[in-house]
C-alpha cells in the first residue's frame, strides 16, 4: 500500500519560504490507478518525485508497503527506489548506445538481490508491448510511441510495487497516445502495481480509477 501522510514540501525564496505543497494526504492499494492533474507549476512533479522517493519532503511522510524510504541511508534509499519503484517520464531517457533489450536491463545491472531469470521476464515485457522483433534496435531507430513502450518495459522490468508516470504521452501524437496509454493500464492490471500518473490531458486522466486535482498546494480528489 502508498501512503502519503500531512506531506508539504516548502523551498526558499527570496521573498521568503515558497509552499508547493501543503499537508497532501493520499493512499493508494495494490492494483488501484490514480490520475493528478492541475495546472502547470501547481507542484504535480514535485508530488510524483517525493512519492518516488528521488527528493524528501520538507514535513510528512511517504509509506510504501510498510516502508518510509526518507529513513534509510543513500545506499539503501537507491536500492529501494530501484526495487520498489518504476518511473516513466515525458521523455523515455533511452541510452542512444544500447539496443531495446539492453536498455529495458538497465535497472537490474546494480540489483544485488540476486534475482534470476531477469533477461526472460525482459523478453517478455518486450513481447506483450509489442516490440520482440526490436530487441536489437538503438532508440534512434524507433518511432516516438516506440521508445516510450521502452520505457514502460523498462520501468517494470524490476517487478516494482509503485508505478509512477510524469506526463508518459505528452510527447507523443494522438494515435501513439492512445496505444501507449492502453498498454499502461493492460500491464498495471495484469501486474497489479500501485499506479500514479501526473497529465495535463484530461482524456487520459479520465481512464484511471482514481483522479486527483492539484491546485493551490492543495490535493483534492475527485471519483470518476
Amino acid at each position: 500500500m502508498l501512503q502519503v501522510i500531512d506531506l508539504s514540501k516548502e523551498f526558499p525564496a527570496p521573498g521568503g519560504t515558497l509552499t508547493v505543497l501543503s499537508e497532501i494526504n493520499l493512499a493508494l492499494s495494490p492494483g488501484e490507478s490514480a490520475s493528478i492533474v492541475g495546472p502547470s507549476g501547481s507542484g504535480k512533479s514535485t508530488l510524483l518525485h517525493i512519492i518516488g522517493a528521488l527528493e524528501p519532503p520538507t514535513r510528512g511522510s511517504v509509506i510504501l508497503s510498510g516502508s518510509n524510504p526518507f529513513l534509510l541511508d543513500e545506499r539503501g534509499l537507491a536500492a529501494f527506489r530501484n526495487k520498489e519503484i518504476g518511473f516513466v517520464f515525458q521523455d523515455h531517457h533511452l541510452l542512444p548506445q544500447l539496443s531495446v533489450l539492453e536498455n529495458v536491463l538497465v535497472p537490474t545491472l546494480v540489483a544485488d538481490d540476486g534475482e534470476r531469470n531477469v533477461e526472460n521476464y525482459a523478453h517478455e515485457l518486450l513481447e506483450r508491448v509489442g516490440l520482440s522483433q526490436r530487441l536489437h534496435h538503438r532508440p534512434s531507430e524507433l518511432s516516438g510511441g516506440e521508445r516510450q513502450r521502452v520505457a514502460l518495459a523498462r520501468a517494470l522490468v524490476r517487478k516494482p510495487k509503485l508505478l509512477l508516470c510524469d506526463e508518459p504521452t505528452g510527447n507523443l501524437d494522438r494515435a501513439a497516445t492512445e496505444a501507449v496509454a492502453s498498454l499502461l493500464l493492460d500491464l498495471h492490471r495484469n501486474e497489479r502495481t500501485i499506479l500514479v500518473v501526473v497529465t495535463h490531458n484530461l482524456e487520459l486522466a479520465d481512464r484511471f480509477s482514481r483522479k486527483f486535482y492539484l491546485s493551490e498546494n492543495k490535493l483534492r480528489t475527485e471519483e470518476s
